[in-house]
């Protein structure tokens, strides 16, 4: 049911998309899952780059900034498991935009890796070890006017820092309003 408030609150985002000057301030909402039993829910503050490098006709380079909050949520609880995790993450993201800033629909693809603390180290079968991990991420998304739509593959780990290692992969949705 979440799955789907969130696709229509995207559709009725795009649906209201204007053409105008952006701030480069975003917020960003997020549903994805890690295996089929957790499911990650993700609210973000975004901040553009304000340099763009290696600008070309097919393109250029920017990027952004994310400050969100992250729940994990465990759906089984089959082994008395710890059931939710609450995360803080900041990570900045490297974007190769397709076409102009004044285009009304700009492809992208990203990249990045940032820093999330962790309230739990346990989830389903998972021991994450430590409360620090790093947030990896690759994705591929499109901004229409002020609508930033993204599906993106997220990592997270402590890089072997104190094992065990177990990590947690993520496919994870998320649409963006820029103001």
């Amino acid at each position: 049911m979440k799955k789907y408030l969130l696709l229509c609150f995207s559709l009725i985002l795009l649906s209201s998309t204007a053409m105008a000057e952006s701030s480069g301030y975003g917020l960003s909402f997020g549903f994805g899952e890690a295996d089929p039993d957790i499911d990650i829910y993700r609210v973000g503050l975004k901040k553009d780059f304000s340099s763009k490098w290696f600008e070309t006709k097919v393109g250029y380079f920017s990027g952004y900034f994310e400050l969100s909050y992250n729940r994990w949520e465990y759906q089984k609880n089959e082994f008395n498991q710890n059931k939710n995790i609450n995360g803080v993450a900041f990570s900045p993201v490297f974007a190769y935009f397709f076409g102009k800033d004044s285009n009304l629909i700009r492809p992208y693809i990203e990249g990045g890796i940032g820093v999330t603390y962790l309230d739990e180290k346990f989830i389903a079968d998972r021991n994450m070890s430590t409360h620090f991990q790093f947030e990896d991420r690759f994705g591929a998304g499109v901004r229409i006017g002020f609508i930033d739509l993204n599906f993106r593959y997220m990592h997270y780990s402590n890089a072997s820092i104190k094992g065990p290692n177990h990590g947690i992969d993520i496919l994870m949705f998320t649409t963006a309003i820029q103001f």
